[in-house]
């Protein structure tokens, strides 16, 4: 019984592993096609101040992340800003929000291309 329980434990972390390495690797081309340093997906606080210059919005909303409850809805705001910045579109952007995993790497390897100087309002004003 231990060995199954070993087992599992090794292939949980296997499994937890290779989406961090794929989250990394997504953000870190992200911010390349920004035009940001890759580097930067690393640096705790400093990666999401890089998303939100991608996004458009000020970077003190970095203060924002960091409360409870009004954290979740200035991420969502954030990614769906980063999503039109990217060319897509709000429905794309709440995907990015609830399912990172999978709309994430999408939208760092895909053909979405960084508009630099958007004609695009901020999510809030």
């Amino acid at each position: 019984m231990k060995a199954l329980g070993l087992v599992t434990a090794v292939i949980a972390f296997i499994a937890v592993a290779g989406v961090i390495s794929l989250l990394i690797a997504s953000t870190w081309r992200l911010f390349t096609k920004a035009g940001k340093p890759g580097w930067a997906t690393c640096v705790p606080v400093y990666n999401l101040m890089v998303m939100l210059s991608i996004a458009g919005q000020p970077v003190w909303w970095v203060v924002f992340l960091f409360i409870p409850l009004v954290n979740f809805i200035m991420l969502a705001l954030m990614l769906i800003a980063v999503a039109e910045a990217f060319g897509k579109g709000p429905g794309f952007g709440l995907g990015l929000a609830f399912l990172v995993p999978v709309f994430l790497p999408v939208l760092a390897f895909g053909k979405a291309q960084y508009a630099s100087t958007p004609a695009r309002k901020p999510a809030i004003a």
